[in-house]
């Protein structure tokens, strides 16, 4: 007798998912023993005494609360495994992998302009003061040290970019299939809907400078993964 694969997942989508679940639960049991696994494993700006070359990675399967990890997993779960169908696990995880370090690369590079924009304002021999502070996550309210405790004592996490990639993949790959919002309930093209999150994360991300939220990270994944599908369509007569 065959069965069909849990809940119709292709192997590489149900294994992520797993995974980034176990992460989750890891985080919740270690932060009852006073573990804090997003200082190790969240991404931090190359700047900060806390970054580690390994969070480039590892970020990308740490999650802020139950709401961030339900919403990355579900759209994951919709559109990674129409994905996944149609490239296959390998092509499918390298995809993956490469718009979540892709969006790692955008948002660091977003940063590194706002860090360079807070330093130049700071006072040479203050530097140095504002820096111990902001690795002593402390900062004095209202001023250029909030700012720069902010950029360097601030992990980002969440398979968010990578997540995004996804859905900018579906809708290359699919732009006449429609979707139905939740607010307002009504059906839209994958091509519009992903044409207009896009710019929506655009115009977020330059009104909204140092909100929770790392609109860039969301725009560097979808950047990536359009110029390797665009690569992968140039190069093989049967891909889409």
């Amino acid at each position: 007798m065959n069965y069909r694969p849990a809940l119709n997942m292709p192997p590489v989508v149900k294994n992520l998912i797993l995974v980034n679940a176990l992460f989750f639960l890891m985080t919740v049991v270690l932060e009852q023993a006073g573990i804090d696994l997003y200082k190790y494993l969240g991404l931090y700006f190359p700047a900060s005494d806390h970054f580690r070359l390994h969070q480039l990675f590892t970020h990308m399967f740490m999650h802020g609360s139950i709401g961030h990890i339900f919403f990355n997993m579900f759209a994951l779960y919709m559109f990674g495994r129409v994905l996944e169908s149609v490239w296959g696990p390998k092509r499918f995880l390298t995809f993956y992998l490469v718009t979540g370090l892709g969006a790692a690369a955008l948002h660091t590079f977003v940063n590194y302009l706002e860090y360079q924009s807070v330093v130049s304002k700071i006072a040479p021999e203050q530097l140095d003061y504002f820096k111990d502070l902001a690795m002593q996550g402390k900062y004095i309210p209202n001023t250029l040290s909030e700012k720069l405790t902010m950029i360097l004592n601030t992990p980002t996490v969440g398979a968010s970019g990578a997540v995004f990639g996804i859905l900018l993949g579906f809708g290359m790959l699919f732009p006449n299939t429609e979707l139905m919002l939740l607010f307002p309930p009504i059906p839209i093209k994958a091509k519009y809907f992903v044409i207009g999150y896009g710019v929506l994360e655009l115009i977020l991300g330059i009104s909204q400078p140092g909100s929770n939220v790392a609109h860039f990270a969301h725009l560097g994944g979808m950047l990536f993964g359009y110029f390797m599908i665009r690569h992968w369509n140039k190069n093989s007569r049967h891909f889409y």
